[in-house]
């Protein structure tokens, strides 16, 4: 279930090795994005996750859309 979380938690999660989640286009990680995220693109979450997160890793996913 998701939840929102601040910005303090997300560096405290990412310390306890968190994984950072970008789900916007590679172009877009590409232009900008947190330090440490991987990119993972949105339509592609549900056939990537399972080989590049582990199962038993918390994961934060993020999206910033300026639109």
């Amino acid at each position: 279930m998701p939840t929102e979380i601040r910005r303090d938690e997300v560096c405290q999660m990412m310390a306890g090795g968190a994984a950072l989640v970008e789900v916007l286009p590679a172009e877009e990680y590409e232009a900008e994005h947190l330090p440490g995220a991987i990119n993972i693109p949105l339509q592609q979450l549900d056939r990537q996750a399972t080989t590049v997160l582990q199962p038993d890793q918390p994961v934060i996913v993020y999206c910033y859309d300026s639109q």
